[in-house]
């Protein structure tokens, strides 16, 4: 059993700080875990996580890498449970740089119409406790006091964008200490997302990227999920990569196990979506809360984990896996059927060219006007 701040010992000079799962029942939020690193004479912090008592368990954690007079902290995407004590990085007392991913910005300022858009989807799919905007300002209201942003704040892109090779494995991104720190951009679970590679620890931070097989939130992209989780896993194929960790399973997983543990979550990826062909019946019409139930339940079949395992989330991933596979919605009704958009041409009107007849036709238009200015 793991507690909020609870310290896990990766070498003596990395150590990751565990964060905790949402309870919005008992307002409790979600806090990602942050990686403590020490690269050289530079402190590094992935992530603040968020509440009071994480950044004092973060302070605690930076004294227990051994020295350090400056310092790098590096946020991976722009979720609350990731950005909330990111003004710590004005009270470390070095010279401090702190980056965080600029498609992230808006969200970072003002986090209730992310969530407000991204409740909003499921209305009338899931039970929600409240109305979309309502529960997405209440889940913001968990995080407070929020602070994403301190005086020495920057996006990565202002830095020259490095192409980066690691083995085999090929990446854009950002390095610094000399290169043993590596932010890589992976962009699935939501726009700006970035991974973190620590070059002398053997240590990959999938951050939320790990967090299941198919993303939940309205900007996830779930080909770059996949993409990072096959990338990531050919770096531990060929050893260069030893020690995996992510924002929320509160797990270090070494060596072999990482593979099989990536695998299985491809593998995940392709159940869900065989299973989510089923629950549509071709091409007829479905309702996603009919498609959200079947959905949960092949979810639980499968142990699908992930970050926050509950209904509403389950009912994101369903939605999401709905566009994946082709459907839209046929309306913005609430719980309005989705479909496949139908692959013929629509029928011209009658009368009017088309394709290439309009070619000759505006040729034809535009001659008449040339001849009528001549007039």
């Amino acid at each position: 059993m793991t507690a909020l701040g609870d310290i896990v010992e990766i070498d003596d000079r990395t150590v990751l700080v565990l964060g905790q799962e949402l309870d919005v029942a008992h307002d409790q939020p979600d806090v990602a875990n942050a990686l403590v690193h020490r690269a050289g004479d530079t402190l590094v912090i992935v992530d603040t996580g968020a509440t009071p008592a994480f950044r004092e368990a973060i302070r605690a954690a930076t004294r227990r890498v051994g020295d350090w007079n400056r310092a790098l902290v590096l946020t991976t995407h722009g979720h609350p449970d990731h950005v909330g004590n990111n003004d710590l990085a004005d009270e470390l007392g070095v010279p401090v740089e702190h980056f965080v991913p600029a498609r992230d910005l808006d969200q970072m300022r003002d986090p209730g119409p992310y969530w407000v858009r991204s409740f909003r989807r499921l209305a009338g799919v899931v039970p929600l406790p409240a109305p979309p905007s309502l529960a997405g300002h209440k889940v913001v209201s968990l995080f407070a006091p929020l602070r994403p942003f301190g005086a020495t704040t920057r996006p990565f892109e202002e830095l020259p964008l490095e192409r980066i090779r690691i083995g085999s494995v090929r990446f854009t991104g950002w390095s610094f200490a000399d290169g043993a720190v590596r932010v890589l951009r992976t962009q699935g679970h939501c726009a700006g997302h970035v991974i973190v590679h620590l070059r002398d620890a053997g240590v990959v931070h999938l951050s939320d990227e790990g967090n299941g097989p198919c993303g939940v939130m309205a900007d996830a992209d779930q080909l770059k999920i996949q993409s990072a989780l096959g990338a990531v896993a050919t770096l531990f194929d060929e050893g260069e990569a030893a020690v995996l960790t992510d924002g929320h399973t509160f797990t270090v997983r070494r060596g072999g196990e990482v593979v099989g543990y990536l695998d299985g979550m491809l593998d995940q990826v392709t159940a869900l979506h065989e299973a989510a062909l089923g629950l549509t019946k071709g091409d007829a019409p479905v309702r996603p809360s009919e498609f959200a139930a079947g959905y949960a339940r092949t979810v639980a079949e499968l142990g699908v984990g992930g970050a926050n395992p509950n209904a509403m989330f389950t009912g994101m991933m369903a939605a999401n896996q709905l566009g994946e596979i082709g459907l839209r919605p046929t309306s913005h009704g609430v719980d309005a059927p989705w479909s496949r958009p139908a692959l013929t041409n629509p029928a011209p009107v009658a009368g009017m060219p088309t394709g290439l007849a309009l070619v000759p036709a505006a040729i034809s238009m535009l001659r008449w006007k040339i001849r009528g200015r001549d007039k």
